[in-house]
């Protein structure tokens, strides 16, 4: 790695090379200080090795991270997989009733079709029992006058 003197500003690799190509008597001459040299690469050596730590530190908890996110992730995927078969499985079970639900409802309707013939002999009886009904009330009001008649002819 090559380092590069400060000089008050932030030069970088780019502006050092810049500063060769300028000719020698329009160059700045950065002012050499070796006691801040030392003190900036000194400063620098533990830093870089913090870099790289914090760096590996940065990496391993984001590795971390995106496990978790990505088992979320799938676990979420198997839940709505679950959740899926099951949801096949009362929809198939709700199928089955609907089929028997259908064919009771095929007998029933079959049965009654069956029945339909008495049920129309049980009208026909019915609408004859009620005017036999109502000549019987007819018989019973004729036959009190006929008694009212009788008791008023028996008592000239």
């Amino acid at each position: 790695m090559r380092r590069y003197p400060r000089t008050g500003s932030s030069a970088g690799p780019g502006m050092a090379a810049a500063a060769e190509s300028v000719p020698a008597t329009h160059r700045e001459e950065p002012v050499r200080d070796d006691a801040a040299v030392e003190t900036a690469e000194e400063a620098k050596e533990p830093a870089e090795a913090d870099i790289t730590e914090l760096c590996r530190d940065m990496f391993s908890k984001m590795a971390t991270y995106l496990t978790g996110e990505l088992t979320a992730t799938s676990e979420d995927y198997k839940l709505l997989e679950n959740m899926n078969k099951l949801t096949s499985l009362k929809y198939l079970e709700m199928k089955d009733i609907a089929i028997n639900i259908s064919r009771n409802l095929k007998d029933l309707n079959q049965k009654y079709a069956g029945l339909q013939p008495y049920l129309d002999q049980i009208n026909v009886i019915e609408e004859q029992v009620a005017a036999l009904e109502q000549a019987a009330y007819k018989l019973d009001a004729y036959s009190k006058k006929l008694e009212a008649k009788y008791k008023k002819l028996e008592k000239r």
